[in-house]
């Protein structure tokens, strides 16, 4: 008789393979017919809210590997914030303004922006940005984030845009918008005045050279001709030199030279002569720096005067001590300028071309002039040496070209004004990781202004008109919210089409002097003010949000941009962040480490590996890397998570597979009448929820990953479903032992799904639609499973743990049996242990009845008294021996267990007692 048709066996038939990238679109679908996000937020109304706000990423390409890590992190964050009793709405952004668009439109679509009027260059923008919205919407769709998708937040949406203008208009009612010449990053490939958090360094070669200035009046301590010797990088800066600075308190030595005598501070000699070449003499003088301040001398090559001046900023890093002073084209020259009186000349235009200003280069742009100045300084006698550098140089992190330091008249907003409110601001901040903290508060405590103007068509006009009559710049409050008003009903492109009388309120005069004749400012934003502004366009405006927000999460170059402009607008007008957390997360770096680039070859495109291997691979690894650092992706790498992955989805498949007639409301045993190992592992379970919770409360991913599955691996996989075969193929079906067995399965699949599902939602709504019982329509409206682990489990736990090592003692003892041919299969063992007191205890309850013969999935387990003599060839381990020898009796052909009473009912001879009187009893109700 063939006894298959009598076993429990495990249904194999669900589709739970590796198929996800043909599945999850499946899925995504039916989110998108049931309104999966509205049903979220109806099921969670009334709530405590928790708001994660969307930093916009740039609407100007298809996602990378960065917006995955970033996108999937927040959508972990929400998706379990709503099932842990949170109202967790997730409104997405979008960053829409600025120069690489324009940058796209003109040598993408062949469009020249001066040759077509303003409004319809800046259509032509708008349509490259909503294009790209439409396409980064799709792919952040496809990897799962939900989020309401219909109506995200775009800062070239009208609504925001007026918002927008009213931060502006309030900081510049608390006095902190200001117009001023300054030397500011200028970025001549873009055209356009830079901030800090636009500027990224990079290797550059420049030239390295040494220029004597000729003293002309020493002031009765240098003679003239006697020389002072400067080190630059930027010869392009010489026409517009102003002075040279020494330090007050640095030692300066005369030295006779073939080239004259030569003035430098004397710990700088060596290196000087070493780079140079240039041999120097016994010093005949010497002076200190603050000495030296109001000597006398002639510009290399032009018919001007420049003094010496004193500054702080000289150090004896590197040059000479002495360094060549030009106000309008270093931050530092520039104080120095200011507190001196001198000129703040830039002889520059905004294409990077010196002007007439700095005549014997008109034309030419800065970095071809290095050469020609130079050649000049030769000619002059006045150049020592010659030489380069490779060093580390600001460049427009857009282009990627080198910018300058330029003076020009630009809009400010001064961080003097709010800048200690920041300070304390963000000690109230929960910074994650805790460095955050100490990073931020260093830039905001040494920067300078924030330079808000950028000679753009494409964002934001600054809102400020300028009395024809007087000259005077006007913003009013009544002036923002006329302007506001109309940017709310038309854009910002109203700007452009109207003229300036049609955007000031009706009869407005200038407040400076009467006057009824404007024009418009023509410069726009700094972006970085349109993305910062979101915490009042978005956050106060959305109902359904709330401001400050929860978090703030973005990778951490955003500490110098959206978390910093965000906290600047914020303070200004607010008084306070508008983040109560922020996380900054790591950047995404190839298998080796490296930066990833195009010309390396290294890039790895999120909509590939969705297509190779689907979504939740991809979200598995987001939750298996520590974020805060810089984190490695790579084929090898995904390969060993979709290995992970296939683990836990098996032992998903093998629950299900159990639970196939399982009717949790008919068939479920409560767990004080379930056997103890059953119980031990619902105590595992209920540790397992209460550690990954916390670890969602604490952002910490990865512990989810470890924990959820290590427990699925180790706990249900290789112990508990491997042990309890048995109990659940031959028992009868509704056997109180079998019942209890899945009972156990149904409660650890239902919480480990639920708790699996912010990281993986497709696999989890896949098993969640075959979980028996009446069920939500989605795993997505179920709260994750509460757990407090009980004294009685705790005791439990530490009661099983003797029983474990014994197990692995057993397992080590089976294993050299099998590799010494006298074993097979391990139903074909039968047991003998020899404890000592102490594990004695902890087995002699169990006796050696089927408990532990079921743990060591062994036929027959004898366990002898501590004292008993440990035969020969036994394996010994902490705490027990254990000797393997070969059951007694035959082989159940039903169960497999090798037996004595095989053979003991009539009508089965091949079956045990117990399989006999099981096949009994199914005949029996089939009568």
């Amino acid at each position: 008789m063939d006894y298959r048709s009598t076993l429990n066996l495990p249904r194999t038939d669900f589709p739970m393979r590796a198929n996800l990238p043909q599945l999850e679109p499946k899925i995504q679908a039916r989110w998108d017919a049931m309104r999966i996000y509205e049903k979220v937020q109806a099921r969670t109304k009334g709530r405590p809210k928790f708001v994660l706000h969307d930093g916009p990423p740039y609407a100007n390409g298809d996602i990378h590997v960065g917006h995955a890590l970033n996108k999937v992190l927040k959508d972990i964050i929400v998706r379990s914030r709503s099932q842990m009793g949170y109202d967790a709405p997730y409104v997405p952004g979008f960053d829409t303004h600025g120069m690489p668009i324009e940058h796209a439109v003109i040598t993408q679509r062949g469009v020249d922006r001066k040759a077509v009027d303003p409004v319809t260059f800046r259509n032509l923008c708008r349509d490259w940005a909503l294009h790209y919205i439409e396409r980064q919407t799709a792919q952040f769709r496809r990897l799962g984030v939900r989020g309401d998708w219909e109506r995200p937040y775009v800062t070239l949406e009208p609504a925001y845009e007026a918002e927008q203008i009213k931060v502006f208009g309030e900081m510049a009612k608390r006095g902190y918008i200001y117009r001023g010449k300054k030397v500011i990053y200028w970025s001549p490939s873009a055209e356009t005045a830079l901030a800090d958090a636009e500027i990224e360094y990079r290797e550059k070669t420049s030239p390295s050279i040494y220029v004597a200035f000729d003293v002309v009046d020493g002031k009765g301590r240098l003679e003239p001709g006697d020389r002072i010797v400067i080190w630059t990088t930027t010869p392009w800066t010489l026409p517009a030199n102003q002075a040279v600075a020494v330090h007050p308190d640095y030692r300066y030595g005369l030295f006779p030279s073939p080239h004259g005598r030569l003035l430098l501070a004397r710990e700088l000699v060596p290196a000087f002569q070493k780079t140079t070449g240039i041999a120097l003499e016994e010093e005949v003088a010497r002076f200190k720096g603050a000495e030296l301040e109001g000597v006398r001398l002639k510009h290399p090559f032009y018919d001007r005067i420049v003094p010496v001046v004193l500054g702080e900023h000289v150090t004896l890093d590197a040059g000479t001590g002495a360094v060549h002073t030009a106000p309008g084209h270093g931050e530092e020259d520039y104080d120095v300028g200011i507190r001196y009186g001198l000129p703040i000349l830039s002889p520059i235009d905004e294409r990077g071309v010196f002007t007439e200003e700095a005549p014997g280069f008109a034309g030419l742009f800065y970095e071809e002039a290095n050469g020609v100045i130079i050649e000049r300084l030769r000619e002059s006698g006045h150049l020592l040496h010659h030489g380069t550098i490779r060093h580390q140089y600001p460049h427009d992190w857009r282009t990627k070209q080198p910018v300058i330091y330029r003076a020009a008249e630009q809009w400010f907003a001064s961080i003097d004004g709010f800048r200690e409110a920041m300070l304390r601001a963000i000690e109230d901040v929960r910074w994650i990781p805790p460095w955050g903290e100490t990073r931020i508060a260093n830039m905001i405590r040494d920067r300078g202004d924030w330079c808000i103007s950028r000679q753009r068509l494409w964002g934001v006009p600054i809102p400020i008109f300028y009395c024809e009559d007087c000259g005077r710049p006007v913003i009013t409050d009544e002036t923002i919210e006329h302007v506001a008003a109309i940017f709310r009903r038309e854009g910002s492109n109203a700007w452009y089409a109207r003229p300036a009388a049609e955007l000031l309120p009706p009869g407005f005069h200038c407040p400076h002097c009467g006057g009824t004749h404007f024009r418009k400012e023509t410069d726009t934003m700094d972006v970085w003010f349109d993305s910062g502004s979101s915490h009042a366009a978005v956050l106060r405006t959305h109902p359904e949000l709330k401001w400050p927000a929860d978090v703030y999460l973005e990778g951490s170059d955003q500490y110098r941009g959206w978390f910093n402009s965000s906290l600047s607008t914020s303070v200004a007008v607010y008084g306070r962040a508008p983040y109560e957390t922020v996380i900054g997360c790591g950047f995404v770096l190839d298998g080796e480490g490296r930066k990833m680039s195009k010309s390396l070859g290294n890039v790895v495109d999120p909509n590939d590996i969705m297509a190779r291997y689907g979504a939740d691979i991809l979200r598995l690894w987001v939750a298996s890397v520590d974020y805060t650092a810089d984190v490695r992706i790579s084929e090898s790498i995904l390969q060993q998570i979709a290995e992970v992955y296939r683990k836990i989805r098996n032992t998903f498949r093998f629950l299900l597979g159990n639970l196939y007639d399982f009717d949790p409301a008919r068939d479920r045993v409560p767990p004080e009448r379930w056997p103890e190992l059953d119980r031990y592992i619902y105590a595992r379970l209920k540790a397992v929820i209460a550690r990954v919770r916390q670890a969602y409360e604490a952002y910490d991913f990865h512990a989810v990953y470890t924990e959820i599955h290590q427990f699925c691996v180790q706990d249900l996989s290789a112990f508990y479903l491997d042990v309890t075969k048995d109990r659940m193929y031959t028992r009868l079906p509704d056997d109180p032992a079998r019942r209890s067995g899945q009972s156990l399965m149904h409660e650890a699949l239902r919480s480990l799904v639920v708790l699996l599902s912010p990281i993986l939602p497709h696999t989890t709504e896949e098993v969640w639609s075959y979980l028996p019982g009446e069920k939500a329509e989605s795993v997505q409206l179920v709260d994750f499973p509460e757990a407090a682990p009980s004294e009685a489990d705790e005791a439990l736990l530490r009661a099983f743990q003797p029983l474990l090592r014994v197990r692995e003692a057993v397992q080590k003892a089976l294993e050299e049996a099998r590799q010494a041919k006298a074993l097979g299969n391990s139903l074909e063992a039968h047991v003998e242990l020899y404890p000592d007191g102490e594990t004695w205890d902890a087995l002699s309850r169990y006796g050696e009845g089927a408990t532990l013969a079921e743990l060591f999935i062994v036929s027959k387990v004898t366990l002898h008294p501590p004292g008993t003599p440990v035969p020969e060839g036994a394996v010994d381990a902490r705490g027990v021996a254990v000797r393997v020898l070969t059951a007694p009796g035959k082989k159940c052909e039903r169960c497999w267990m090798v037996l004595e009473d095989v053979g003991a009912h009539p009508n089965h001879p091949t079956l045990c007692a117990r399989c006999a009187e099981t096949v009994e009893a199914l005949q029996a109700r089939q009568r």
